[in-house]
């Protein structure tokens, strides 16, 4: 990139810059806790000690390394089955209440998802909860790559047989928004959005190369135009061509940076609905200062609104709710984009529509 870089454009993405950054090699002598690298994969045993000096090195390979390492035996299989059972029951009773998960990146019921997955399975199953967050895995990486205070998320995910793979993307934040949406962002906010966030998944099957594992391309988070670049049908191409792709027993934990290029799989498999945990695992500091009801603001803004002579969207950044997350996504489902209607938006659709105040009003409790 050039230097100074203050806004990134899409003519900032080149093909041949993202080709010298994925086609690095991964040194497994510059990584002396891990067992093994893997078609650039840094491969570690499900059992290390939490010392500054691992989890600098674990730092190290999510940043300036291929952004992803695998946890063997992370989980005990005995403690992955008892969740398995909550998750199974909790996606049987979606199906049989006609439910149909949205998805960021895949059509609506080629899947099964639970959304909103943690809360579920601790008020489902407390002691199944307890003992599946219990892990000094998890407990590691997170503290390793975002500090104390971290808050967990999880969202299960089954891809069923013949179950097509994702395109390419990267994850949240910038990851979940278009490039027209990335692009009004300053590149230093593109440069910090990866370290507020880590990725994660739990293999709660055995997953064969023939199940879809997910795809992954070590080493693209490094390149610093990434949330514009994975948009653009070249880098994907490129994703298509190269991309790696492990295999995963039952327990194990994949962990990685959320702006590495990544997709699930195709499950070409004929019986196994492959089902993984995925972890979306926020910085404490990812929060306001003070607890506003932006509810009750643009409730009562909307009349004045409707007749206002000045900057509207002036008013509404300032006081309605501009992005689409944490969502309560059974309600809100990220149907038709990758994420669902901000408050924001709804202000600005019933403006244009000319709502009177009880449509809005019924829309925004809705």
């Amino acid at each position: 990139m050039r230097p100074m870089t203050t806004w990134f454009t899409a003519a900032d993405c080149d093909l041949e810059d993202f080709r010298a950054v994925c086609e690095q090699k991964t040194e497994l002598t510059g990584y002396p806790h891990a067992t093994d690298v893997v078609d650039n994969v840094l491969i570690y045993p499900g059992s290390l000690p939490r010392t500054r000096e691992i989890q600098g090195e674990l730092i190290r390979a999510l940043r300036d390394g291929p952004g992803i390492v695998v946890f063997t035996d992370a989980f005990a299989t005995d403690v992955v089955d008892r969740a398995t059972a909550v998750f199974t029951a909790l996606i049987d009773e979606q199906r049989a209440a006609g439910v149909q998960g949205g998805d960021h990146f895949a059509k609506p019921g080629a899947n099964d998802r639970v959304w909103g997955a943690l809360d579920k399975f601790a008020l489902r199953d407390p002691a199944a909860f307890a003992a599946y967050y219990d892990n000094p895995v998890l407990a590691l990486i997170c503290e390793a790559w975002l500090g104390t205070g971290y808050q967990v998320t999880s969202q299960v995910n089954v891809v069923n047989p013949g179950g097509q793979a994702q395109v390419a993307h990267r994850d949240y934040h910038l990851g979940f928004m278009s490039q027209e949406q990335a692009l009004r962002y300053p590149a230093h906010i593109h440069a910090l959005s990866p370290v507020l966030t880590l990725q994660g998944a739990v293999a709660h099957v055995d997953m064969p190369i023939e199940t879809g594992p997910t795809l992954y391309l070590p080493h693209s988070q490094k390149y610093p135009a990434g949330y514009i670049a994975f948009h653009q049908p070249e880098f994907t191409g490129y994703f298509d061509a190269h991309h790696v792709q492990l295999p995963l027993n039952k327990g194990d934990a994949a962990f990685f940076n959320p702006a590495l290029f990544h997709g699930a799989g195709t499950n070409r498999s004929t019986g196994v609905r492959r089902m993984a945990n995925l972890l979306q695992i926020s910085s404490g500091f990812g929060r306001a200062m003070e607890a506003v009801d932006r509810t009750a603001m643009v409730a009562a803004l909307y009349p004045v609104l409707r007749t206002y002579g000045g900057s509207v969207e002036n008013v509404i950044a300032a006081s309605a709710e501009g992005y689409a997350f944490p969502a309560d996504l059974d309600r809100d489902q990220p149907i038709g984009g990758l994420a669902p209607p901000t408050q924001a938006e709804l202000v600005r659709r019933a403006l244009t529509e000319k709502w009177d105040q009880d449509r809005f009003q019924q829309a925004l409790r809705a």
